[in-house]
């Protein structure tokens, strides 16, 4: 994976877990193998596609990511994951899309040195030209993945948090 076109104050060693983990979750746990693309940093808070799984991460790290697909790559992945087809507009569809993006976290935070980070439980949003709000300062950047079931995007705004920030919260 290619850390060039990260941009100014982001650190691949905080991207690259992200990369590697949609990589190892959808092939170990869909049997799903994933292209991922060239890294690159983004613009505005519009998501790229209708299905959206939000976490955000404190601690030693902290910022937000974004777990985006079309409808039909989503529908497609939640059915690889719960053995049946659901429809968008259900609450196991987003509750399922919500634990697949708590997954890939909790596997990249496992790839992060040792650092302390906490996962928030996942929001789910659905819908088409939805944004989410991401912490002012902190660059996002865009992990583009292809699979055969469709493509998706993982976008990553994270940033260190100073050893003396953690204590005194």
């Amino acid at each position: 994976m290619s850390h060039q076109k990260e941009g100014a104050g982001m650190d691949a060693g905080l991207i690259t877990p992200f990369a590697d983990s949609i990589r190892h979750v959808f092939d170990t746990l869909f049997q799903l193998p994933v292209c991922v693309g060239e890294t690159t940093v983004k613009e505005g808070n519009r998501c790229p596609f209708d299905v959206s799984g939000v976490v955000g991460l404190s601690g030693s790290i902290a910022g937000t990511v974004v777990l985006s697909m079309p409808s039909e790559t989503a529908v497609a992945v939640v059915a690889l994951f719960t053995g049946e087809r659901l429809e968008p507009e259900s609450d196991a569809f987003a509750d399922a899309v919500g634990e697949i993006v708590n997954i890939v976290c909790g596997h990249a935070k496992s790839l992060l040195d040792r650092r302390n980070v906490s996962i928030s439980c996942p929001s789910v949003v659905v819908g088409r030209g939805h944004r989410v709000a991401f912490q002012s300062g902190i660059p996002r950047v865009a992990i583009p993945c292809t699979t055969d079931r469709g493509e998706l995007v993982l976008e990553v705004a994270v940033r260190p948090v100073p050893a003396a920030s953690i204590t005194a919260a």
